[in-house]
């Protein structure tokens, strides 16, 4: 069965420091109102490269103690310093964690023997599991099929979160590794991956759009394919809309329409004007109201 992540959101006061009630709020509604199989916590979505460690640990702490077991969890650990990434890890994996996930180090193009290193690092004396995440489009880092054979020739490197739209890759990696889990992150392709045998999906928008893309799975996984690609031209509607109005702060202006205090995005995102607010409230009415 696929299963669906929703990359969770972190939610801030206006002067940039976490509200937890609110990141809380957003917790509980995947779970009660989305009923997602898991989060993914401290990822892009969650603005966690503009957070300092202690703030990524508490965002961590929330997570678990909001969830208490009832869905999975993954901690987004990586970090262009290694020992950042690595006193998260431990961190996570401390609290309770049975999955890490890590970016590639970026910024200073290391070489493929420094990413590998990075990530053995990371992985060094934990007994944990771990999820890469590939995002060449932000990361600068594109993994070749040779360099993840060599990543998952650690065993604790279970498989990746692939935010990529490079399909034939993709193709290759289901083929080269079946029992590798490959979780994909780009919601407006979803149906282009679902084919390919992914196990399931981790998303920004899924943290309001999720009960439509768990149907599109359903769908496609029982044959129902013209229902699948319905979906998934609602969906894609949806997210181009969201874009055209600014992603994350519009994500959390249409929560705040439906009851959840999401707060703000943190400095240097943009906070809600009033077109963002009015675009905000009518993707609303169009999408998610009764």
């Amino acid at each position: 069965m696929r299963k669906l992540y929703a990359a969770l959101m972190t939610s801030f006061n206006k002067d940039n420091t976490i509200n937890e009630q609110g990141t809380r709020e957003m917790i509980r509604y995947n779970i009660d109102h989305n009923e997602v199989d898991g989060l993914y916590v401290g990822g892009s979505t969650g603005e966690s490269f503009m957070q300092s460690t202690e703030e990524r640990e508490l965002v961590y702490k929330i997570a678990y103690e909001e969830t208490a077991g009832k869905v999975d969890l993954i901690a987004q650990v990586g970090s262009v310093d290694v020992m950042e990434a690595k006193k998260l890890a431990k961190y996570a994996v401390d609290l309770g964690y049975k999955t890490i996930s890590a970016v590639p180090p970026f910024y200073y193009h290391f070489s493929f023997e420094q990413i590998k290193n990075y990530y053995d690092m990371i992985l060094e004396g934990l007994n944990t599991q771990l999820i890469i995440y590939s995002i060449p489009a932000l990361s600068g880092v594109s993994l070749s099929l040779d360099q993840f054979t060599k990543l998952f020739d650690n065993p604790k490197i279970i498989g990746v979160k692939y935010t990529n739209n490079d399909f034939l890759l993709l193709q290759r990696l289901r083929a080269a590794f079946p029992d590798k889990v490959i979780y994909f992150g780009t919601d407006e392709m979803l149906i282009s991956a679902l084919p390919l045998g992914i196990d399931g999906a981790i998303g920004s928008t899924f943290n309001l759009n999720a009960k439509r893309a768990k149907a599109e799975m359903a769908a496609f996984d029982s044959g129902d394919i013209k229902k699948a690609f319905e979906l998934q031209n609602v969906s894609n509607d949806f997210i181009l809309d969201l874009i055209d109005n600014d992603l994350y702060p519009s994500i959390k202006l249409i929560f705040e329409e439906l009851g959840v205090h999401a707060g703000y995005s943190k400095a240097p995102m943009s906070k809600p004007n009033p077109a963002m607010a009015s675009g905000a409230k009518k993707i609303y009415e169009t999408y998610f109201k009764n």
